[in-house]
């Protein structure tokens, strides 16, 4: 479970936040966003008969809809999405028909180490954001790392506001870039959110470290050991004044409807006033 529950109304960021969804329009000439969602998975701890990105929300969209639309408002309608899909894959295939998809045919006894690789090896030049596909997030998310993907810089999004045992954390080095990244790290400084992005010139070394990870590892592992041997540089970016909720388990579900519902009630009545 991993939980960011900042920032209920826009106050004093709004500007700069209008500022960086107008700056998302993809200028002429140039290769629209491209994004991986890690969606092969069986999602066994929240305990559903369907794939766990199908999962409804009060909102009536799945988090896979909610995803989709989130990347569209603030990347724009052409953002270059592939889905890598397993558990139940025709499923997820007939839900979101209008994106390409990869298969893992090795979902059930591998991790997102495989799953991205596999990926990543099918995608054009040029840096990849990905996020896991049980991630509830907030548009805001996604523009606070918006200058990052526009400079093309590989970063990680975290969370400073929490650090649970059980969750993915990092520490950083001495000029401020990931140093570890795993459920293993002591001292953590915050949690790793699910949303990623490698650039271009790092990915195929990441590619290779990846390719080196075991059938179970987290892709968290691929990109500390290319930290660690190739001196790759992943920037943090913080979003905890935003909201973002991974779905592990029931509680986790829950949260996200109850925190993005209440979102939506503020955003109308605003609207409304």
């Amino acid at each position: 479970m991993r939980i960011a529950d900042r920032a209920l109304d826009a106050g004093p960021t709004t500007g700069l936040l209008e500022l960086a969804r107008s700056a998302s329009t993809r200028l002429p000439g140039t290769q629209p966003v491209q994004v991986v969602i890690l969606a092969a998975g069986m999602g066994t701890r929240l305990g559903r008969p369907h794939p766990k990105p199908l999962t409804p929300l009060h909102d009536g969209r799945s988090i896979l809809q909610r995803q989709l639309d989130t990347l569209r408002e603030v990347f724009g309608p052409a953002v270059d999405v592939t889905v890598v899909v397993g558990f139940k894959a025709k499923r997820i295939m007939r839900a979101a028909p209008d994106v390409r998809f990869t298969y893992n045919p090795e979902y059930a006894r591998t991790n997102t180490s495989q799953s991205l690789l596999r990926a990543l090896r099918t995608t054009r030049d040029g840096g990849v954001l990905w996020l896991n596909g049980d991630v509830v997030f907030d548009a805001a998310v996604l523009e606070a790392a918006l200058p990052d993907v526009q400079a093309d810089r590989s970063f990680v999004c975290v969370d400073t506001s929490t650090v649970a045992d059980e969750e993915v954390k990092y520490t950083l080095d001495g000029e401020g870039c990931i140093a570890e990244l795993s459920k293993k790290v002591v001292g953590g400084l915050g949690e790793a959110v699910g949303i990623n992005y490698v650039s271009a010139a790092d990915k195929p070394v990441l590619v290779e470290h990846l390719a080196a990870c075991e059938a179970q590892d987290y892709f968290e592992r691929g990109i500390e050991t290319a930290i660690l041997t190739e001196g790759l540089r992943f920037r943090p970016v913080d979003i905890s004044l935003f909201s973002a909720v991974e779905v592990d388990f029931e509680a986790d579900l829950e949260r996200a409807n109850e925190l993005f519902s209440r979102r939506a009630l503020l955003r109308r009545v605003a609207t409304t006033a």
